[in-house]
This record gives C-alpha cells, sequence and structure tokens, in this order.
C-alpha cells in the first residue's frame, strides 16, 4: 500500500465519520434536550442512588427506585398542578382587563404624569404588557396539556437516559476520559473541577433557589394570597436568578397587603420572606464557597441567555456551558492563581 492510497483511506474514513456524526445529530436533535436533562437528573440524584446501593446491592434495582420515586416526582406535580395554573393564569388575565394602572401610577408619580393624555398612553401601555404577558402564561400551561403525548415521550427519553447514565456512570467517566486529549493529570483536575462547578450551579444556586421559592409560596398560601401558585412559581424562578431572588416577588406582595390594611399578613408574609433571603445570603454562600465556585454575573447572564436558547431547561444549561467553557480557559491559562469567573483552589497542570 503506497502513501497516497493510505492517505486516501484516512480521508475518506474522515468524511464518513463527520457525515455519520452530522446524521446523528439531526437524529437526536428532537430528543437531545431530553437526554441532556436526563443526565444532569443523574447528576442530581446519584447521592440518593448511592444511598440506596448501600443497602440494595444490585445496581439496577437501586437504579429502578430512583427512577420510580424521579417518575413519581415528575407526573404528580404536573398532573394536578397544570390544570390549577391555567384556572389562575385565566384568572389573572380576567382581572387584569378591569385593573385601573393610572391611578397608582400618579400616586407614586404625580409629577411625571401630571399630563391626562401622557398617563392615558402610560396606563394603555402597561395594560397591554401586563394582558399579552398573561396571555402568554396561559397559552404555555395549556400548550402542556395539549402537547402531553410528546412530551411523554421526552420524559420517557430522560428516564431511559438518567436510568443508563446513573448505572453505569463510571463506564462513561472512563470512556470520556479516554477520548480527551489531555494528560492523566489534567484529565483527573479537569473532572474533579467539572464536578465541583456543576454541583455548585446545581446544588447551590438551582436547587436551593427553588427550596427559597417554596419557602416564600408557602407564606403565600398560609395568608391566602390570590393566585398563590402563579406567584410561587415566579418565586421559584427568581429564587434560582442570582443577584435577584424572591424578594423581588414577596415584597411587592407585602406592600399590596399593607395598603389593602391586611397588616398581620403583610408581616407574617414578611417572615417567610426573610427566611428565604437569609438562606439566599447565608446558606447558599456558604455552601458554594466548598466548591468550585462562578462569579454570579456569568452565571446571571448564561441563565438568561440559556432560557432563551433552551427554554426553560436552560436555566441550568446556560451557566454550565459557560462554565466548562471557562475551565477549558483555566487550563489553557495554566496559572496558579483562580481566575476571575471561575474561582477555586485546585491548580491545573500540564
Amino acid at each position: 500500500m503506497n502513501i497516497n492510497e493510505e492517505y486516501f483511506k484516512k480521508v475518506m474514513t474522515l468524511i464518513i465519520l463527520v457525515l455519520l456524526a452530522i446524521l446523528s445529530f439531526f437524529l437526536l436533535r428532537p430528543i437531545l434536550l431530553s437526554i441532556i436533562v436526563g443526565c444532569i437528573l443523574a447528576f442530581m440524584f446519584n447521592p440518593v442512588y448511592r444511598w440506596i446501593n448501600k443497602y440494595i446491592s444490585s445496581k439496577n434495582i437501586s437504579v429502578l427506585i430512583v427512577c420510580i420515586v424521579l417518575a413519581v416526582l415528575i407526573i404528580i406535580p404536573f398532573w394536578f398542578l397544570t390544570p390549577l395554573f391555567i384556572e389562575q393564569s385565566i384568572s389573572l388575565y380576567i382581572s387584569i382587563q378591569d385593573i385601573d394602572l393610572v391611578t397608582p401610577l400618579k400616586n407614586i408619580f404625580p409629577s411625571l404624569l401630571s399630563s391626562e393624555t401622557f398617563s392615558s398612553q402610560v396606563g394603555q401601555i402597561a395594560s397591554s404588557f401586563l394582558t399579552k404577558t398573561a396571555n402568554s402564561v396561559t397559552n404555555g400551561f395549556s400548550n402542556l396539556l395539549l402537547n402531553f403525548p410528546t412530551l411523554s415521550l421526552q420524559l420517557l427519553v430522560a428516564l431511559f437516559t438518567f436510568f443508563f447514565v446513573l448505572r453505569d456512570e463510571e463506564n462513561l467517566i472512563s470512556y470520556i476520559k479516554s477520548l480527551l486529549p489531555f494528560s492523566k493529570t489534567v484529565e483527573d483536575q479537569l473532572f474533579e473541577y467539572t464536578k465541583s462547578i456543576t454541583s455548585s450551579v446545581i446544588y447551590g444556586q438551582v436547587v436551593l433557589g427553588l427550596f427559597e421559592g417554596i419557602i416564600v409560596g408557602v407564606g403565600l398560601f398560609i395568608f391566602r394570597i390570590p393566585n398563590a401558585l402563579l406567584l410561587t412559581l415566579l418565586a421559584c424562578l427568581t429564587g434560582v436568578l442570582p443577584i435577584i431572588g424572591t424578594t423581588i416577588v414577596w415584597l411587592p406582595v407585602v406592600i399590596y397587603l399593607v395598603i389593602g390594611g391586611h397588616v398581620p399578613a403583610a408581616f407574617g408574609l414578611i417572615g417567610f420572606g426573610l427566611t428565604a433571603y437569609i438562606i439566599d445570603n447565608v446558606i447558599k454562600p456558604f455552601i458554594v464557597s466548598k466548591r468550585t465556585s462562578m462569579h454570579s454575573a456569568v452565571i446571571l447572564i448564561g441563565m438568561i441567555g440559556g432560557v432563551f436558547f433552551f427554554g426553560v431547561i436552560g436555566f441550568i444549561l446556560g451557566p454550565l456551558i459557560l462554565a466548562y467553557l471557562l475551565i477549558l480557559v483555566e487550563i489553557y491559562r495554566n496559572k496558579k492563581l483562580p481566575g476571575v469567573f471561575i474561582q477555586e483552589p485546585y491548580e491545573i497542570n500540564n
């Protein structure tokens, strides 16, 4: 075999490989997010699986138990809460039609809204914005029910991915390491780096943020605030976002209660809000400080960009993608000092 034939075979092999990779991408594109969600959930529930596996030696049975728990945690809230979300979003949409936005704005900004024409235009713009937002929320929840067959298939893919990634974690990591062009030392540090920052984002930012929103939601339900379910969902979303927090949800509700003369309920809700605030500003930094930390601004930008590109799952995927990029940048920098965007005591050496 001469050099030209060998070169030709290598080129043809590369072309076939690229074509197959492109075809595989288009084949998996409709379920790609479900596969990614399954991998993320496997990471999140790995401690639960390891705890169960201590008492049940069979990996398959241990993972199956975790799968059943996960399916129940997803299906039951979806089945019971989605109709309530639709009902409350429709109620909110109807109430917005009759709400007077001009008078409160005039009381807050009397000099700015002194002109009747200008104040009327501002009121129309605000009303139109709120109406469109409420309409979008209603349509979003309605589409969940309309697309239930498709969502069921996506959930099935996510659960299958979850099962096999959780069961075969060690083999998958070994396989991925075999594909990386780094030395073994860098590979080990890279995976430790990646695992630590993934834990920081998922547990420190997402899980704790959802917990903060749920705490505020408990207060909303206890004091029978209108549309408490929607406000709880909003509190969960803002709790996940760094810098913003749940205060942007519960503080306006407290002001609304005070204006309406419900002072005891307002003080009660403040208690739940301050609890969420303490978790966000005391407990969360303590948890994150024990892991690789990423700058809050990068997490926020990653979440916002991720939502635009991936949808709701972008809250997790966005910052993780940026984090993995910055990890590779840190390897390229090969500096002993931590980076500006990622601060971690690990040192990465060639």
